[in-house]
């Protein structure tokens, strides 16, 4: 019988060839379309993975990583006293405003930690060093958003609000597609740009021989001077984060409540519950999974009707030869194994291009992009079972037609 199969669906070449790319069609669109949607969840928690901490103190207004409320300073003496810490750091998470020197603007997400700690560091750092970051009004990017920032070698200069910047490291790796590009620099230089910027007035004035008012927006730079170095922080000054690494052998949940009650308005959350509540956000209370679930969904029926299609018409192509094993005796369940096999040769055929051209465009797109597509083996595993299951299940309206199939049809002209 495996024969039969084989020859049914090498018969034709040229409508193998369509069933085929149907079906890679469907196995590329939801192996990238999951692998997306993973890489995407992964990198929306891309600052997570840069820090050893075992818990993150946060505002309680907190709702994800990059939606929360600064803290005062003064919280980071207070955890650093609470039994069970042996170590708290201090850490900046803001949004800024990049400015290239030719004037084009860009939206950045200020990371301003402690160069000389233990909790924080910039992955992958592939030019420069983070004990460069001491210098004033210094910075490390990304690679990968290098082109969006227009900097690209270790001493470019841009502004950042209304302060200068000096690139003195790169890293490779750190894009988040969730997030503005992240420049990495020192607690007092991101300090130092939170507190600097440009604050807009409107002026009205009456114009000359009319009544009309006419206003304008007037912008004034802040009060901070850009040639002086940053301030060392105060207590006063606002952070983001505090990051926390409890003593050897530390019950991280009682360590949690000692920090809630040392701290007011804060709440205290491992590295594992920071990575989940940021990862739910994205998965949860935005339309990114549901957009790529139905994406994967169209593709997965565009293959089925491809499949079903064309063993269908391979059915009644051969209709004879199913009518001829009936008249020798042959079960149905024989002849259904018939087509289910032809399916599952389709299915393994059309599989193995498909998940190695995914397994290409993911390599592609991380090398030239810095997007990461996540194809992890029980992805690999879970969209072979949905082809299998696809090109099966095509196979049904192709069955029905052979349950009906009189064997004396044979003896017709």
């Amino acid at each position: 019988m495996v024969s039969i199969a084989r020859k049914n669906l090498l018969e034709d070449i040229p409508r193998f060839l369509v069933a085929q790319a149907g079906i890679m069609f469907a196995v590329s669109l939801v192996t990238i379309q999951s692998g997306i949607f993973d890489g995407f969840t992964r990198s929306s928690a891309k600052l997570i993975s840069n820090s050893t901490a075992d818990i993150w103190v946060a505002s309680d207004t907190m709702v994800y990583l990059d939606l929360t409320l600064p803290i005062p300073l003064a919280n980071l003496n207070v955890a650093q006293r609470v039994p069970g810490v042996d170590r708290a750091e201090a850490l900046i998470a803001t949004g800024g405003m990049w400015r290239h020197t030719s004037g084009e603007i860009a939206p950045i997400r200020i990371i301003g930690f402690d160069p000389q700690g233990q909790l924080f560091t910039p992955k992958n750092l592939v030019q420069g060093s983070v004990s460069a970051l001491k210098q004033p009004y210094t910075v490390i990017v990304d690679t990968n958003n290098s082109g969006s920032l227009h900097v690209s070698h270790v001493g470019d200069t841009a502004e950042v609000n209304s302060l200068p910047v000096k690139l003195v490291g790169l890293t490779q790796g750190n894009r988040s597609v969730a997030s503005n590009p992240y420049m990495f620099t020192s607690l007092e230089n991101g300090n130092a740009y939170l507190s600097s910027g440009k604050t807009s007035s409107l002026s009205c004035k009456t114009r000359s021989g009319s009544m009309d008012l006419q206003c304008t927006n007037v912008y004034e730079q802040s009060a901070t001077n850009s040639k002086a170095p940053p301030k060392p922080l105060s207590s006063l000054d606002p952070i983001t984060y505090i990051l926390i690494r409890a003593k050897p052998g530390q019950d991280l949940r009682a360590l949690k409540q000692k920090l809630n009650a040392a701290l007011p308005n804060t709440r205290a959350y491992t590295a594992n519950e920071m990575l989940k509540k940021t990862q739910t956000y994205w998965q949860q209370r935005t339309g990114i999974g549901f957009l790529l679930a139905l994406g994967a969904t169209v593709g997965v029926i565009v293959g089925a009707i491809i499949v079903g299609q064309i063993l269908y018409s391979s059915v009644s192509d051969h209709i004879k030869e199913f009518g001829t094993l009936k008249a020798m005796g042959a079960s149905d369940w024989v002849i259904y194994g018939v087509i289910v096999e032809q399916a599952m040769w389709m299915a393994v055929l059309g599989y193995i291009p498909g998940i190695i051209l995914c397994l290409g465009v993911a390599s592609w797109t991380l090398a030239s992009q810095g997007i990461l597509i996540l194809i992890t083996p029980t992805t690999a595993i879970a969209v072979f079972g949905i082809t299998v299951v696809m090109c099966v299940g095509s196979a049904i309206f192709a069955i029905q037609k052979v349950t009906r199939v009189d064997p004396a049809i044979v003896f017709k002209a």
